[in-house]
């Protein structure tokens, strides 16, 4: 079973994932993490993005993060063409993965843009995370330590929480954590009792 989790940018997404890969019979694939490291190993997406963005793409055989993001999110259409060259590659290792799971796993599957790149197909199950967004924007200033204009402009580049709950089997709006934890507990043990996986 695959268990997409999806959420905007500061919203715990990657909380909720790794709580609930604190229970047993349980993986987790990291979408953005595995596609960072996709970035700097795969030739066929080096290649491509050099193509599109330049040879400032790269600086000593390591993606250049602060050069490509200069581009990517300030211009939708840049940052759609980032997510065709790298996101196809992404899904095949993610498959690929999925593979290999023994067959009563629950694949907790992460990834921001879930729904924005058609990954939702892969999901037996989704769970959208949300939170304010003032509250979001002051997470990921700390965290990234980057303004709250840059946050905002990636913001701007999702889909809103109404539109990804909508599609979604579970919402947890995670702002207080023993709510948040006593919601991911009741979603696992509704997954685990009523779809015959232990």
């Amino acid at each position: 079973m695959v268990l997409g989790v999806t959420g905007g940018i500061g919203s715990g997404k990657s909380f909720v994932a790794k709580e609930f890969c604190s229970f047993p019979n349980t993986a987790y694939y990291h979408a953005d993490e595995e596609a960072k490291k996709l970035m700097n190993t795969s030739p066929e997406i080096k290649k491509q993005l050099i193509n599109e963005f330049g040879s400032k793409s790269y600086e000593n055989n390591e993606l250049n993060k602060a050069y490509i993001s200069s581009i990517v999110f300030k211009d939708p259409s840049q940052l759609s063409k980032l997510n065709s060259i790298v996101h196809p590659i992404v899904k095949r290792h993610f498959q690929e993965y999925v593979s290999l799971q023994k067959k009563d796993t629950i694949i907790v599957y992460e990834n921001a843009i879930l729904f924005e790149i058609n990954s939702d197909q892969f999901c037996d199950f989704i769970i959208t995370v949300t939170a304010p967004i003032n509250e979001r924007i002051k997470r990921v200033v700390e965290r990234d330590n980057i303004t709250a204009e840059a946050v905002l402009e990636r913001i701007k580049n999702q889909w809103t929480d109404e539109k990804k709950s909508m599609l979604s089997n579970y919402t947890i709006n995670n702002l207080n954590k023993d709510k948040t934890l006593l919601k991911i507990k009741k979603i696992y043990n509704f997954l685990t009792k009523n779809q015959g996986l232990f």
